[in-house]
């Protein structure tokens, strides 16, 4: 599933390119909570041929929280998925793959422009791809964000930066913006099961669009707090905030890998347990049946026997 989503910014593409970073390094901390977040592997300095001097990052996106209810059933307790990406700004490169699923993919190729979303084909996609591209305008002030992350302080509608006088915004504020620029993501899903694609598919193309909405909305948000910052420094918060985050991510992690061993030892015993309680009563009823088998060819009556009760069948299938 190919789609195209155009976000506008009320900025230059110069100042998006610090606020890009400050916004992904703390609204990555925001969202990392309970072992579930993103884990920094690598961030160092990347020269490509084509493209010329850029940065590259691998990095660990932990969710298994952060799946529907009709996908937990399918995947590990821990889930992760690997990003890498490839920042020759103005235009990235960046994949996303799953080691226990490895028909899943995401490629997001993005280039930003000074400009309200009105470039046709910036991107270079060729005529195939053309024809399969859906455009999705997001629109940081009238999209509607989930009511578990919205916040009155950070609603274009309502937020007036200080520093540059900006907002708030109002509709149609792409139309007469003075400064304006636009990100465009060509983001590529693709999920080759049979039976589950569509659905996937859908699913992960949603999640993408309401991550974009909120990334924007905050790096919007929080321009005070960056604007003015110098390449340098927004790599120096940018690093102190991976360490921070990755630190809360492992400890979380431990904890419940902890947490999970102690109880899956209590839930062995438990069981252990119960099957030698169902084995002894197995073979008391055995020596029941027995006896009342003998019982009833002694007195000539018809009464069956009592049915033996499910107890050893029931821990046979918790061992299962």
């Amino acid at each position: 599933m190919l789609k195209e989503y155009r976000i506008c910014m009320p900025m230059s593409v110069e100042e998006y390119h610090i606020g890009q970073l400050y916004m992904i390094a703390r609204h990555s901390s925001e969202q990392s909570d309970g072992g579930e977040g993103v884990e920094v592997i690598e961030n160092v300095p990347h020269t490509d041929p084509s493209h010329g001097k850029g940065q590259f990052t691998e990095k660990r996106i932990h969710l298994s929280g952060k799946l529907p209810p009709w996908a937990r059933a399918y995947v590990p307790r821990f889930i992760y998925l690997t990003e890498k990406a490839w920042n020759y700004y103005p235009y990235t490169e960046t994949e996303y793959t799953c080691s226990v699923i490895p028909r899943f993919s995401i490629k997001i190729r993005t280039r930003y422009e000074n400009n309200n979303g009105s470039s046709e084909n910036c991107l270079n996609v060729n005529e195939e791809e053309l024809k399969q591209r859906i455009v999705d305008h997001v629109d940081i002030l009238t999209d509607p964000v989930d009511e578990r992350h919205y916040k009155k302080e950070e609603d274009p509608a309502n937020f007036k930066s200080q520093k540059t006088g900006r907002g708030p915004l109002k509709e149609g504020w792409r139309e007469c913006a003075d400064i304006i620029m636009c990100s465009y993501k060509l983001v590529d899903v693709s999920f080759q099961v049979f039976g589950f694609q569509t659905k996937v598919e859908e699913w992960a193309q949603r999640a993408i669009r309401n991550v974009l909405l909120l990334g924007h909305r905050q790096a919007f948000a929080w321009i005070d707090e960056w604007h003015g910052m110098t390449i340098e420094d927004v790599r120096q918060y940018e690093i102190g905030m991976q360490e921070e985050t990755n630190a809360r991510i492992r400890s979380a992690q431990e904890k419940l890998d902890s947490d999970g061993s102690e109880a899956e030892k209590k839930e062995e015993g438990t069981d252990c347990d119960g099957a030698e309680d169902a084995l002894d009563h197995s073979e008391g009823s055995e020596t029941e049946k027995k006896q009342d088998s003998t019982s009833s060819k002694g007195s000539g009556s018809g009464t069956p026997v009592s049915p033996q009760k499910p107890g050893y069948f029931s821990s046979w299938f918790k061992w299962s």
